[in-house]
This record gives C-alpha cells, sequence and structure tokens, in this order.
C-alpha cells in the first residue's frame, strides 16, 4: 500500500463564496470556505501543482452548481477521519441530493453510537463539506446550525438550490 504524499489545491468561486478543494492521489481530502493555506495546515503534505488532478473535481462542483449534477463522482480521501466520525460521515456520503436526514436518524444509519448530540459536532468538523453533505442534515425543529461560508443562510442556499427548501422573495 502506497502512502499518499502529495496534494493539489483549486480555488473555485461558487454562488456561496470562494471554495477551496484539496486532492490527494487518493482523492478529495478536504474542501471549505477561505483559503488554501487553512487547509494546508490541517494537511501536512507536500504541495504539487498539477491541474489535471483538480480539473474533474473542480468540473463536478461547477456542474453542481450549475445545477447539471446530482451524484458526485469524485473519490473520496478519508485519512482525516477514523472510528465513529468516519462512520458517520460515510453515511452522511449516502445521502442523495434534495434529501436530508435529523441528527438523530444519521446517528441511527451510521450505527455509530453517537447520540444525535455528537452528530452536529461532527457535522461542524466535517473536513470535505458539500461532497460529503453535512448541509443536508438538518434538526427535527428547523434546519440547525452549519458552519461552513455565511452559517445558516449558506446551508439555506444549498437546500434551496437542491429543491428540498422552496425560494423565499429574497432569492428571486
Amino acid at each position: 500500500m502506497t502512502t499518499t504524499t502529495t496534494v493539489c489545491y483549486a480555488e473555485v468561486p461558487t454562488p456561496v463564496g470562494t471554495f477551496v478543494l484539496a486532492v490527494t492521489e487518493t482523492g478529495l481530502v478536504a474542501s471549505g470556505w477561505g483559503s488554501r493555506d487553512g487547509l494546508a495546515a490541517r494537511l501536512d503534505l507536500a504541495e504539487v501543482h498539477d491541474a489535471d488532478r483538480t480539473a474533474s473535481v473542480v468540473a463536478e462542483l461547477n456542474a453542481y452548481f450549475a445545477g447539471e449534477l446530482k451524484t458526485f463522482g469524485t473519490p473520496i480521501d478519508w485519512r482525516l477521519m477514523s472510528g465513529s466520525r468516519l462512520r458517520v460521515l460515510q453515511a452522511l456520503h449516502e445521502v442523495p441530493y434534495g434529501k436530508t436526514v435529523t441528527y438523530g436518524e444519521l446517528a441511527r444509519l451510521s450505527s455509530s453510537g453517537v447520540p444525535a448530540r455528537g452528530i452536529g459536532s461532527i457535522m461542524g468538523s466535517n473536513p470535505i463539506p458539500i461532497f460529503v453533505p453535512c448541509h443536508r442534515v438538518i434538526s427535527g425543529s428547523g434546519l440547525g446550525g452549519f458552519s461552513g461560508g455565511e452559517g445558516v443562510e449558506t446551508k439555506r442556499w444549498l437546500l434551496t438550490h437542491e429543491g428540498y427548501l422552496q425560494p423565499t422573495l429574497l432569492d428571486l
């Protein structure tokens, strides 16, 4: 088994802000809002510049935001996760476009033994938002929180984009 030793970054402008992608030889290892420096500090991998490695991930993200892609085919590099956190995020990865689960439902789906309250903490530390769709996890009484982008407004935008929520007059 070879150890992945390099990472390539791409910064993609999206309707919800600049989104950064970090791609290893294995797949997408991290993503998020902000600068690539924040991701680089977490990963501690040698950076290489290889536009071919990030091209398909960038294309999928652009197609998602254009409303042309509902299922990501990008391979995921799960190295930043282990144990019950990994089980929860892998279960979340299977939640389809336009659908949501509650924190409690995700706890049950993952068979991780993590209580619903702990699911929220795992969502807040998800290293691969959008591709591992933590925006699709809602509370039993509303949207719940969201730590990406502009917070719950970004979550609302993503769920509206996916057709789960109806647009408001502010969106028209």
